[in-house]
């Protein structure tokens, strides 16, 4: 697709959800092709057309809701850090079925697509985003030093 076309239906999505900023249509179709290349060093393969950019040949692997989940997961913990959270919360995405809508509101304008299988409960409560984006980055707990109790000195 090209670009120009990719921005105006990335325009048109927004005004039409502004549930979600722009960024966050950016960063998904970024973590896709994250995603798509994990999983092809992972093993078997099943070419098929995606639409948009960054796909070899136009053969990727399909990539499932949950692989997606992950690979945003990964995605935005290497370019965030310990940003991530309110990064993504900024744009207006607060928990795993937000990334849900924003791949079905990308499929819906052909942006992205999908196989008979994918629906939106892929992305239902896959991972506590405090869990996935803030844990990472908090210190080790320590475990907590108890003083030994004063030994009884004979009299």
């Amino acid at each position: 697709m090209h670009t120009a076309n990719f921005d105006e239906a990335l325009d048109q999505i927004v005004r039409k959800d502004p549930r979600y900023l722009r960024g966050a249509y950016l960063f998904v179709r970024e973590a896709l092709d994250h995603t798509q290349k994990m999983v092809g060093k992972g093993g078997k393969s099943e070419p098929r057309h995606e639409a948009g950019e960054g796909t070899t040949a136009g053969k990727v692997r399909h990539v499932t809701g949950q692989e997606l989940l992950g690979g945003i997961r990964a995605c935005a913990l290497e370019q965030f850090g310990p940003m991530a959270l309110f990064v993504l919360q900024q744009w207006g995405v607060h928990r795993c079925e937000d990334f849900g809508e924003i791949v079905f509101n990308m499929v819906e304008n052909s942006l992205l697509a999908k196989t008979s299988k994918d629906s939106r409960q892929d992305f239902q409560r896959a991972y506590d985003f405090d869990e996935a984006f803030r844990k990472p980055f908090l210190p080790a707990s320590r475990p907590t030093l108890v003083e030994p109790e004063p030994k009884a000195t004979p009299l």
